[in-house]
Parts: C-alpha cells; sequence; structure tokens
C-alpha cells in the first residue's frame, strides 16, 4: 500500500473532497439531533487522539496557564464534540429557520439589525470561529438584510466548491478572502451593501494585535473598511446552548474613534475587536476552534 506522501496530490484531494461529501450526505440522511449526536460522538473519542490535537493543546494553555491540566483536557474532549456537531449541521443548514415559534436559535437585540437594514449606510457584521458560526449571517439575511460573507478558501478546491454550495445558504454572496474577493468588499460598501467576517484566523502579512495577552497577527480589513465607509459595526455572537440549539446574539455597534493617525485607529479597533472575542471565548472556551495556529510558535 502506498504511503501517504507517495499519493500525487490531485488523487488526495480528489479522495478527500469524497470523503467529506460522503460524510455530510449520510449524516445529511439522519434527523439533525442523531446526525450531530453521532458526529459529536465520533469526534469526542477520535479527535483527542489526532496529531492536530497537540496544537489545540498548546495554544490551550498559553490562553489558560491558569487552568489545571484535567480542565484543559476537558475543554479539548468538549470542543471536539462541539465541532463534530458543527460537522454535521453544515449537512442541515438549509433546515435552519430563524424568527419563527420552532427555530432552534434564539435570537437577542434583532433591532440592530433593523437599524442597520434601515439607515442607508454600508455595515459590517463580525464574529469568529465560535458556536456555529454560520448562524450569524443567517441571522442577519432572514431578517431581511442581504450580506456576503468573507471567508478564507479551504485549500483542497474540490472541497471549497463543496463548502460553497453549503454556504450559500447563509449570505447573498461568498468572498473569497484576498485581492479579488477585497476589491469586491468595497464595491459592496460602495453600492451601500453589508458584510460579514470572522476576524479570529491568523493572517501572516495582517497587523501584531493582542490576543490572550500575545501578540497575534490579524487582518485588518474589518477596521480600514469600516474607518473608509465610516459605517457600523457590529459584534455577533452564536453560543450553543445544548444539543443543536442557540443563542444569536446582535450588539450596540462600535463606535468608531478616529484620531488622525489611521495606522493607529486600525490597530486600536482590531484590538477591540480581538477583546470582544476573547471575552466570549473565555465564558465558553469549548465552542472555539482551538485548532488554528492564531500564535507564532
Amino acid at each position: 500500500m502506498p504511503r501517504l506522501a507517495e499519493i500525487p496530490p490531485l488523487l488526495l484531494r480528489t479522495l478527500e473532497a469524497v470523503g467529506v461529501a460522503a460524510l455530510l450526505g449520510l449524516l445529511r440522511l439522519l434527523p439533525l439531533d442523531r446526525s450531530a449526536g453521532l458526529s459529536a460522538f465520533l469526534c469526542r473519542h477520535l479527535g483527542p487522539r489526532l496529531g492536530i490535537s497537540r496544537r489545540a493543546l498548546a495554544n490551550l494553555h498559553r490562553a489558560f496557564p491558569e487552568k489545571p491540566e484535567a480542565e484543559i483536557q476537558r475543554i479539548l474532549r468538549a470542543m471536539w464534540d462541539h465541532h463534530g456537531r458543527v460537522f454535521a449541521e453544515y449537512a442541515h443548514l438549509d433546515s435552519f429557520r430563524l424568527y419563527t415559534p420552532e427555530s432552534r436559535v434564539e435570537v437577542v437585540n434583532p433591532e440592530y439589525v433593523d437599524r442597520l437594514r434601515e439607515d442607508g449606510k454600508p455595515g459590517i457584521f463580525f464574529s469568529g470561529h465560535i458556536g456555529n458560526w454560520e448562524l450569524a449571517s443567517m441571522g442577519v439575511l432572514h431578517r431581511g438584510l442581504p450580506i456576503s460573507l468573507i471567508y478564507r478558501a479551504p485549500n483542497n478546491p474540490f472541497v471549497h466548491r463543496l463548502l460553497r454550495a453549503v454556504r450559500g445558504v447563509a449570505a447573498i454572496e461568498l468572498l473569497p478572502k484576498g485581492a479579488k474577493g477585497g476589491k469586491r468588499a468595497i464595491e459592496i460598501m460602495r453600492e451601500g451593501g453589508h458584510l460579514g467576517m470572522l476576524v479570529d484566523q491568523k493572517m501572516n502579512d495582517g497587523i501584531p494585535v493582542p490576543f490572550f495577552g500575545r501578540e497575534a497577527m490579524t487582518a485588518p480589513a474589518l477596521a480600514r473598511l469600516a474607518l473608509k465607509f465610516d459605517c457600523p459595526v457590529v459584534p455577533t455572537r452564536v453560543e450553543r446552548l445544548h444539543g443543536s440549539r442557540f443563542r444569536l446574539t446582535f450588539y450596540p455597534p462600535l463606535e468608531l474613534e478616529r484620531s488622525g493617525n489611521t495606522q493607529r485607529d486600525v490597530a486600536h479597533l482590531m484590538a477591540r475587536a480581538n477583546k470582544i472575542l476573547e471575552d466570549w471565548i473565555r465564558e465558553r472556551p469549548e465552542q472555539w476552534l482551538w485548532l488554528h495556529r492564531r500564535w507564532p510558535d
């Protein structure tokens, strides 16, 4: 049998995409709660054994040096359980309905979405890979406000196409990070449109911003666009309550501070955004994706 390194890259990517598609297809055959429960069970037992869990453990130890090892291990297992559920929920994403009596999502402060829908200005909603983050933009879209998402494309182009198809129910347009997506984002803002961003991933050519007490390279696009267009910036939080039931909270728009030094203002706004995300993660650490290479080694 050939070793993994000997498999041609194209074949490896194809096999990976087929595997992801097959798993999503199988999970879709089951009712949502059973599907999410099965995926959570498998990930809770298999995830901690994977090599990538070493990165999650290192991140957890650095973020929470005061926590005992038993608690760190508990968070790790709970993280795998949570993200197993998130994966299964992708298979059922088009079945989520917000603002209905039978909705699985409790929405807090939807009036902030209404205000952005009616103010005649562009606007930005931001969150992180917390809870089931796809519900953040769905809470905007289902409230009657079209929203376009900026996202990081997976390295596998076949998986990329698959996830674009699945995530299409969460936005009117998906914009991959990069020059092309950035240009389109500016066009949308000039047209008075609205963007959704997840701002908790490492960006090598970003700016250093504190996050859990350490400098983390952070994409500055949120702050640059907000300051350029003088638009509302709405923190948007998704929390898993139990099973596949959630709370989605829209917070008051952040006030934009202008000192006359754009570089300083961008760094300050991103520091505020990182602090908001950090506070949310500290409250429910098992619901963040600790697998990211968020800080320098």
